[in-house]
């Protein structure tokens, strides 16, 4: 195939509005090149996430993979309901149809409907965080000094009092960046008509100081404020900069997270891609 062949797109994800929520960069290959090439084209894009998407023998399943500009990661909510996005709007997938993406994290389905892209991930358990010398770092970090810690699967999730003290952080990235998890969550209870809760993501560990719009977070979020506030379905907001909705449903180990998402650039590589199969490549 000739580098003109590929594609790559830039989109807004858990937002309606240009310029808001999460970007992410869609990129679909015939098969995968090798994970130094996905990587440096990663940190080219300098997004919070690259998504890269091969095509199977099923027209309605890709194979799915995740990059921030310094690592693969095991699971991301926003690249994959951009890649859905893209998928359906360049009618590579009937619009009518779910899409099946294969992950380091099981299959992960998207479905459509005039509320938007509904994402169906697997929940993210939650336990009291023990380690008394990591939590007292961790709060350092954060510049905070009350707040209960939990661990999750991917990340530590930091609950304080209340919305003003989630917006109000300013963390030390550079010591954040030695606390050893993917990234860090600081939630609390909103009170706002319409937000249950509202939330932030720092990970400095994984080459982004502060995600956008993290829907993989929202896989432990929406579980703890679920049980907490006895609620369900319930909203989040993600008080970044750019800020993003995540519309959310918790059905025993499943999480589903429903937002809208917008395409701002659609592009052509113009560099040569490295061996598209061969020692390198993996599935």
């Amino acid at each position: 195939m000739s580098d003109a062949d590929i594609s790559i797109w830039q989109v807004d994800a858990f937002t309606s509005k240009p310029f808001g929520g999460n970007p992410a960069a869609i990129c679909i290959l015939p098969e995968y090149p090798s994970d130094e090439w996905m990587q440096k084209l990663a940190g080219e894009m300098n997004l919070s996430e690259t998504a890269f998407l091969v095509p199977t023998a099923d027209r309605s399943a890709f194979r799915l993979r995740w990059f921030t500009p310094n690592v693969e990661v095991d699971l991301c909510g926003h690249a994959t309901l951009a890649s859905a996005h893209v998928l359906w709007e360049q009618e590579l997938v009937e619009k009518d149809t779910e899409i099946h993406f294969q992950t380091r994290s099981g299959e992960l389905v998207c479905s459509r409907s005039d509320r938007g892209i509904t994402l169906d991930f697997p929940a993210s358990d939650y336990s009291p965080f023990d380690d008394g010398k990591a939590s007292s770092a961790l709060k350092f970090a954060l510049g905070i000094n009350e707040a209960t810690v939990y661990q999750t699967r991917f990340d530590l999730m930091v609950v304080v009092e209340s919305r003003g003290a989630v917006m109000e952080l300013q963390p030390n990235f550079h010591a954040l960046k030695d606390v050893p998890v993917r990234g860090v969550i600081v939630t609390a209870q909103d009170d706002r008509d319409g937000i249950d809760f509202v939330s932030r993501f720092f990970a400095p560990q994984s080459g982004i100081d502060e995600d956008p719009v993290t829907g993989s977070a929202h896989c432990c979020l929406a579980p703890y404020w679920s049980k907490r506030l006895g609620i369900n379905p319930l909203v989040g907001q993600q008080a970044s900069r750019r800020g993003g909705i995540v519309r959310c449903e918790v059905d025993k180990d499943r999480v589903y997270l429903t937002g809208d998402a917008v395409t701002v650039l659609e592009g052509r590589l113009k560099i040569s891609v490295a061996a598209l199969s061969g020692e390198e490549a993996r599935s």
